[in-house]
């Protein structure tokens, strides 16, 4: 079983954050497939279908952004879905708004919600998918910045991405994730800039 892990925080208020593409992306594939009615289970909102004839969990945690890991841990060792099998979808501020990079493994770079993850499944080997946000530029403000809606300019390029993954999904459900990340590049394009490398920032 294939289980996608959309990051964001539950509410209205936020729901068209920066932080919450996480919860789009997954939003997106799930309309896209067809999959189930969304249901209240493992303090989330959990969807099931099929992708590519993949049995597939879509989760969005309602325990706030920077506690999804109890959420995650409670659905993974319910259906023991092992680590290679868990692809969490979440904001990515080193990367510019559109931009998409897959990784495995590694570090949380500052984001409290892969930390928390990682913590609670006790290890960091889950897939990653980075959906560019852009930095605003200075430490001090990340946090408004992943806590406001994007700009107008940047909702065609956002939606095109979100399209893009949708589409893409069978090839992330066959466990190939470099094919994947080209593929959704190829389908929806992105202007490299925007984003900026700072060691340790996040949200």
């Amino acid at each position: 079983m294939l289980l996608l892990v959309g990051l964001g925080n539950p509410g209205a208020k936020y729901a068209g954050n920066r932080h919450n593409i996480g919860f789009m992306a997954v939003d997106a594939i799930a309309r896209a497939h067809k999959f189930g009615p969304w249901k209240k289970k493992f303090r989330s909102e959990v969807s099931e279908g099929s992708i590519d004839g993949v049995r597939t969990l879509i989760l969005k945690a309602q325990t706030f952004y920077n506690d999804s890991g109890h959420a995650v841990a409670e659905a993974s060792r319910f259906y023991k879905i092992p680590q290679n099998d868990i692809v969490v979808f979440y904001d990515e501020i080193d990367l510019a708004p559109g931009r998409f990079r897959m990784k495995t493994g590694g570090g949380a770079a500052g984001n409290n919600g892969i930390r928390s993850i990682a913590a609670w499944l006790d290890t960091d080997a889950f897939r990653r998918a980075r959906l560019g946000t852009g930095h605003p530029g200075h430490a001090d403000l990340v946090h408004g910045h992943v806590l406001s809606d994007f700009a107008k300019s940047e909702r065609e390029g956002v939606d095109k991405l979100l399209e893009a993954l949708a589409a893409s999904a069978p090839l992330l459900a066959r466990g190939d994730d470099e094919k994947f990340q080209g593929e959704v590049m190829r389908l929806a394009p992105a202007d490299k800039a925007g984003g900026r490398k700072k060691s340790g920032e996040g949200a």
